[in-house]
């Protein structure tokens, strides 16, 4: 048996980030591992210089992932000009301005970029650790979902949950049992649902590789994992 968190997505606007080609921001279909990795580490407090505690946080990090309401993919387009002076400052999670620094604080003229966004879509994440006996195990981790060390937010700062991410905790005899059981969301369309797993292997059947880790020390996409995706009765 193990210890589970099941966890809810369900917002006006979800993204699930994958690559960024020029100012295109694209969602996957699914939370990336990287995603889970932030989300879990604002809850926590964590910081981004943080680069120990957030790499094997994500390398611990093991979920499934059942789609309960498609949704809608829409595009925002954005424009801003960051030299203006009243843009000097960002808002932050924390509540507090910062400037801007880097390359960011010196671009001049319209900036524009196309970012995709799930709308009116609920997920349900079954969401486990291993080893569980390190720190944080998951009781931590709902404990500070419950009462996160700053604001949540499911993919971008504009995406706030619009109930609470928490569902509960469970245990299972594996990811599988434990989201073919959470409970279905009450905007759910149908009973035949899109669900992702962790694959055996490269060689399971239905199989597919995906990159969605983060070097979060050089903020960079890395890795390789295999998930398999099917259509789940619930």
């Amino acid at each position: 048996m193990i210890d589970v968190i099941i966890l809810r997505f369900d917002a006006p606007l979800i993204s699930f980030g994958g690559v960024v080609i020029d100012n295109n921001g694209v969602t996957r279909s699914f939370p990336a591992r990287s995603m889970l990795t932030g989300l879990l580490a604002n809850a926590l407090g964590y910081e981004h210089r943080d680069f120990a505690a957030l790499q094997s946080l994500q390398q611990r990090i093991q979920y499934a992932v059942r789609c309960d309401r498609t949704g809608e993919l829409v595009r925002d387009y954005q424009t801003v000009d960051l030299s203006q002076p009243f843009l000097a400052l960002g808002w932050t999670t924390r509540g507090a301005a910062q400037a801007r620094a880097g390359e960011v604080a010196t671009r001049t003229g319209t900036h524009i970029r196309l970012r995709d966004y799930l709308a009116d879509a609920v997920y349900t994440v079954a969401l486990t650790l291993e080893p569980p006996e390190a720190e944080p195990d998951t009781a931590k981790l709902a404990a500070a979902l419950q009462s996160p060390a700053r604001p949540l937010f499911i993919g971008r700062k504009p995406c706030l949950p619009a109930e609470p991410i928490l569902v509960g905790r469970a245990r299972a005899d594996s990811l599988r049992a434990a989201l073919l059981t959470a409970p279905l969301s009450s905007r759910a369309r149908c009973r035949k649902l899109r669900a992702w797993f962790p694959a055996e292997g490269p060689l399971s059947r239905g199989a597919t590789p995906v990159t969605d880790d983060r070097d979060w020390a050089n903020q960079i996409h890395v890795g390789r994992r295999f998930l398999t995706e099917e259509f789940i009765d619930v």
